[in-house]
């Protein structure tokens, strides 16, 4: 059974791309959302084992809607992706209440999120 996935963006060429990406590995995209809401409601709808979470979207903070989505029963995996730099988010890595580790330069979840850029490429 294909590992089911949300693309989160507000730009529809990042979600068309991601879904291609996504589907050639091997992932069933179950949807998409264009914002904050949506995502909630999709994610509570669809039940998604990975969710791909812009950083900046129209209406919230992606680190504002993983911690929702955490707090309302999420179970699955975040991944968290930006055109800007973690470093860019520092103090907000910092105060989202997320436990980050690296290990070999992959971002390993403590609370299931990961960032993108911290993904190896042939982990992407």
């Amino acid at each position: 059974m294909a590992i089911t996935a949300l693309v989160v963006d507000d730009h529809l060429g990042f979600r068309t791309s991601a879904r291609v990406l996504l589907e050639m590995e091997g992932f069933d995209v179950v949807g998409e959302a264009v914002d904050g809401a949506s995502a909630v409601t999709a994610a509570e709808t669809l039940r998604p084992d990975v969710i791909l979470l812009d950083v900046q979207l129209p209406d919230a903070m992606g680190f504002d809607v993983a911690r929702e989505l955490f707090s309302r029963g999420f179970a699955g995996q975040i991944v968290l992706v930006s055109s800007r730099d973690a470093s860019d988010y520092g103090f907000q890595l910092n105060v989202t209440g997320f436990d980050w580790a690296t290990l070999s330069g992959v971002a390993r979840p403590v609370k299931r999120v990961w960032w993108w850029s911290d993904v190896s490429p042939h982990e992407r």
